[in-house]
């Protein structure tokens, strides 16, 4: 059964890297009309594919002009608006409020009573989760405590969303279905793209798509901590196609891990990439990151195979010779994006 046939999708946050890639795989599955809500603040209006099924609204959700516009003809939300990522958060702990906390608030609100909405998926963080720690890291289960001391505004303002997704399926009866990304990387993430948001992390944001680019530059990958930190790679597919399952077999109210349940430091992902990207230039050893506490991390995969059916298809070195190839063919769009922000750099 197709599901998304004749369907109408609103997708928050469509423009960016993940929306991006979930729009087109939706236009796949024969949708009636998918309207994009996006404020640019972290994506370009060119990754939004040209398609008659499409409708863009630029702008933020919290907007009131475009939540009046809002009807209940709605089949499904999915919510990915986010303020990317911890480090611009901690810079700017009111833009993350606004960007994070009070679009899905608003949203919420102006949704909480329609009545045709089959499902809404909010983007959640598996690192609001993760233990804190730079010791062995056991895999973060769904149900996992959530510390009272969290790194930065970015995961404070993801848990308060899950808080309000189960708000409003307690109090609403919103069917909302909370999705916990790992990290996500993969073909369409453009360094540099959307605003200038204060710091160099508007950039060199993610540490995949940074560190192929400096590797096809034959540029040294600069890892901090000795790059004993780990991470639970995902590549956009995957997170793609979890997060329609969550859409379509979810259950209202619950969470799951989208991950791939492997751990890898960043130390050895590093030098994967200088292998498959033929970089001659070695990793650099950086200071730790001072924020930064969640050192070891990756999710549980259990829950989302036995409940939604869904596991992993693409493997690290598939995913990254993908991306490897996709940043090659862009690289003049990645430069132009980069260079839109040198100036603020050189004055950080």
């Amino acid at each position: 059964m197709n599901e998304f046939k004749g369907a109408k999708i609103l997708v928050v946050g469509g423009a960016g890297f993940v929306g991006s890639n979930l729009v087109k795989m939706l236009l796949t599955h024969g949708p009636r009309e998918v309207v994009i809500v996006d404020n640019l603040i972290s994506a370009e209006r060119f990754n939004i594919p040209n398609a008659p099924e499409i409708t863009f609204s630029e702008g933020s959700i919290t907007d009131d002009r475009i939540l009046g516009g809002l009807r209940d003809d709605l089949d499904y939300v999915f919510h990915l608006a986010t303020y990317h990522g911890n480090q611009s958060s901690i810079h700017d702990p009111l833009a993350d409020h606004e960007n994070n906390t009070l679009t899905t608030l608003k949203l919420y609100d102006k949704i909480q009573n329609f009545k045709k909405i089959r499902k809404v998926v909010y983007s959640s963080a598996g690192c609001t989760v993760a233990e804190k720690t730079f010791e062995k890291a056991e895999a973060t289960q769904e149900d996992s405590p959530v510390s009272l001391y969290l790194d930065s505004p970015y995961q404070i303002s993801k848990i308060i969303g899950e808080f309000y997704s189960n708000y409003y399926f307690k109090h609403s009866g919103l069917p909302v279905v909370k999705a916990r990304f790992q990290n996500v990387y993969g073909p369409g993430e453009i360094l540099g793209a959307g605003k200038w948001r204060g710091t160099p992390a508007t950039v060199w944001r993610n540490v995949t798509p940074t560190f192929i680019y400096r590797a096809l530059k034959h540029m040294p990958l600069i890892v901090e901590n000795g790059g004993i930190a780990t991470r639970d790679f995902i590549y956009v597919d995957d997170i793609v196609r979890g997060l329609i399952l969550c859409a379509k077999v979810g259950e209202a109210g619950g969470v799951y891990n989208l991950a791939s349940g492997v751990e890898s430091s960043i130390l050895e992902w590093a030098n994967l990439i200088n292998r498959l990207a033929g970089n001659p230039v070695p990793v650099e050893i950086g200071p730790k990151r001072d924020w930064d506490n969640s050192g070891k991390r990756f999710g549980s995969t259990e829950k989302a195979k036995r409940t939604l059916g869904f596991e992993t298809r693409v493997g690290s070195e598939e995913g990254l010779a993908l991306t490897i190839g996709w940043t090659e063919r862009n690289i003049e769009l990645i430069d132009a994006c980069i260079a839109k922000h040198d100036e603020q750099m050189a004055l950080v």
